[in-house]
């Protein structure tokens, strides 16, 4: 089985083009169906920084270019410009830096680990992902847990949430008795809100399609929530409003803010959109009495932020390093252990027809002491010369050199039965110079 990592993300892809590939849920699963045929495995990761999907397949690439294809069909010719693509070990390099934060928009954020587990839970759910992306995905968030505990990466970090809020601060010189609605309900906005709540912020509104779930978050944080039928009555009165539904068309447009400039007497209004595909048009930032950023926006205003959080990255990179060839490693070893095996099973099979022979031959001369001396020396025989092949399958530090060894060993002692599959190394491919 060989691995492959192929998607976009914010370091490649501009947001009008990763918000084309921001699927439902029901279209996410169709696609995994798709592409997860057996022996083929495939997980998505959709967030608002990346959509990439990872698969394990004997054959990569012809599945390689169904995901190609798939993907143009739903972000357009315009998504194969912005195309990475990672293979082999580069492929398990990229998914476990992901994992660990090290990918992120805003580096050692906490919440990508918990969307990686929810999209590879979500693929073991469709039949997806089996045994191959099950013991990969395991190897990932074990290092990403590993990152967390060893290095300060995490308490470095900031979130998409509390960059914005950092933002809204700054444009006001503070939160302090500015009102600010919360469109959606979601974890971004409770994120957002326990943000706001530390800034300063005291008049937090929550509005949601389902009144339920804003009466929840309301409770939750601190703040009222209102009916979502009075989004625009809100919009007058509000100072800051922070986005983050998932709704596929943008609920705020020039036209429909601009309506409620006069009844504001046009006072200056803060609006980030935390959602992908967006909340709010790019064309409200034209009107010269609101701030309008969107998930592009706090990126560069993270990036001015992240020189702390560089010394720990690096810590971090070298954890990621040794979490790969400690996976790599147990998988040659794993590919290697029916060669192993067979190969142990026909030594002790040849040993013991060989003492069986020689015993018969020399009839009852000899003691029991003696008989079992023959066959304990038959016995260290086998294991001597099976000792330095065993070690060596056991000890390769590259998957790809532990196949090479346990296929020549296998045609060597004719054991092409147990001859492991086709190792996971191979090109690196990076489309358009994008990395992700």
């Amino acid at each position: 089985m060989e691995f492959l990592c192929i998607g976009l993300s914010h370091r490649t892809a501009p947001l009008g083009v990763r918000e084309r590939l921001a699927l439902p849920e029901a279209r996410q699963v169709e696609l995994l169906q798709r592409l997860a045929q057996s022996p083929n495995e495939a997980f998505l990761v959709s967030t608002c920084n990346r959509v990439e999907l990872y698969m394990a397949a004997p054959d990569m690439n012809r599945v390689r270019e169904s995901a190609r294809e798939e993907l143009q069909q739903l972000g357009g010719p315009e998504a194969l410009e912005h195309l990475y693509e990672h293979r082999g070990e580069d492929a398990l390099v990229h998914l476990f830096r992901v994992a660990a934060s090290l990918d992120s928009m805003v580096l050692g954020e906490a919440q990508i680990l918990g969307q990686v587990k929810e999209s590879f839970e979500k693929g073991q759910g469709v039949g997806a992902v089996r045994g191959e992306l099950t013991r990969v995905c395991a190897a990932a968030f074990g290092c990403a847990k590993r990152v967390r505990t060893e290095t300060a990466i995490g308490r470095a970090a900031t979130s998409m949430a509390s960059a914005a809020v950092a933002l809204a601060s700054k444009v006001f010189d503070g939160l302090k008795d500015k009102t600010v609605l919360l469109v959606g309900a979601g974890e971004m906005a409770e994120l957002a809100a326990r943000h706001l709540k530390q800034a300063g912020a005291t008049k937090l509104l929550v509005a949601n399609r389902t009144l339920a779930r804003a009466e929840a978050l309301a409770a939750e944080v601190g703040a009222t929530a209102r009916p979502y039928e009075e989004l625009f009555t809100l919009l007058t009165a509000a100072d800051v409003v922070v986005c983050s539904t998932a709704s596929p068309v943008p609920l705020f447009t020039k036209e429909n803010v601009g309506a409620v400039g006069k009844a504001r007497k046009h006072r200056t209004l803060f609006m980030v959109d935390l959602a992908v595909p967006r909340d709010i048009a790019p064309e409200v930032g034209e009107l010269h009495w609101v701030h309008a950023y969107d998930v592009d926006d706090i990126q560069k205003f993270v990036a001015e932020n992240a020189a702390a959080r560089a010394e720990e990255a690096q810590k971090a990179g070298v954890l990621v390093a040794q979490e790969v060839a400690r996976f790599v490693r147990d998988r040659a070893v794993r590919n290697g252990v029916p060669v192993l095996a067979q190969l142990r099973q026909r030594g002790e099979a040849i040993a013991r027809a060989e003492v069986e022979r020689t015993l018969a031959a020399i009839g009852d001369g000899l003691t029991d002491k003696q008989r079992k001396s023959v066959e304990a020396m038959a016995r260290a025989i086998v294991n001597k010369l099976l000792h330095e092949p065993t070690a060596r399958l056991r000890s390769v530090g590259h998957e790809h050199e532990g196949n090479r060894l346990a296929g020549a060993a296998a045609e060597l002692f004719g054991l092409e039965e147990a001859a492991p599959p086709t190792g996971t190394n191979g090109p690196n491919v990076v489309a358009n110079g994008g990395k992700g």
